[in-house]
């Protein structure tokens, strides 16, 4: 499997989580959003989109989209997996993964932090105070959804789909200012997941085209 993304991007981040849970090989491919590259006639032929990540499978497919991959990956390589056992804990935790994922990421991506920037000219203030009302309020919501049905973990005692999409929620949410001091449950989980051995490789610091000194 080939896995095209950006070391900072937390939809990669994402797939990049759920292949290290599945103990899952992969080649990384590079695509710097900074240098435009996702817009390239090449990548686009990929994703349309022009967005990461693009995951091209061992049969020659290409799947977009974070949800989609993960999703692709669990009912391709079942084991071990990324979804609880009963039926309702599984849709408890798509639905804090899609709450994250489709709910709270969105807003932070770079071509809507420029959108605001640039287009509507909001300072930095303004752009944090933003994001701490749509981004933040998505994730004080996942607090208690995680308050309601989780354990060790955000829904259960081992990490799910819905724990392969906060902790990139998390990494960002430190990285854009968005206060957290509220959201206890949701640190509690985003520090146990960064502390597990099979993570460090899927970590942003990690990847070969990390920024050394890049906040």
């Amino acid at each position: 499997m080939k896995l095209f993304g950006y070391w900072r991007s937390s939809a990669t981040y994402r797939v990049r989580i759920a292949l290290a849970l599945k103990k899952l090989d992969y080649d990384y491919h590079p695509v710097n959003l900074l240098e435009g590259e996702q817009k390239s006639d090449a990548y686009l032929a990929k994703n349309p989109l022009g967005l990461v990540p693009a995951l091209a499978t061992d049969d020659g497919e290409i799947i977009s989209q974070s949800l989609a991959i993960m999703e692709y990956l669990e009912e391709r390589h079942p084991a071990p997996s990324i979804l609880p056992q009963s039926h309702a804990a599984r849709g408890h935790a798509r639905a804090i993964a899609a709450t994250l994922a489709c709910e709270a990421q969105p807003f932070m991506n770079l071509r809507i932090q420029k959108y605001l920037k640039h287009d509507l000219g909001l300072d930095t203030d303004a752009r944090t105070a933003w994001l701490n009302r749509w981004p933040g309020g998505a994730m004080a919501a996942t607090e208690k959804m995680v308050a309601a049905h989780g354990g060790e973990f955000c829904v259960g005692d081992a990490p799910t789909i819905a724990d392969c999409c906060l902790v990139p929620q998390m990494f960002g949410a430190k990285r854009f200012g968005i206060d957290t001091a509220a959201m206890p449950r949701l640190t509690e989980i985003y520090e146990r997941c960064i502390a597990l051995p099979d993570l460090e490789k899927a970590l942003p610091e990690n990847q070969p085209d990390a920024v050394k000194g890049n906040s």
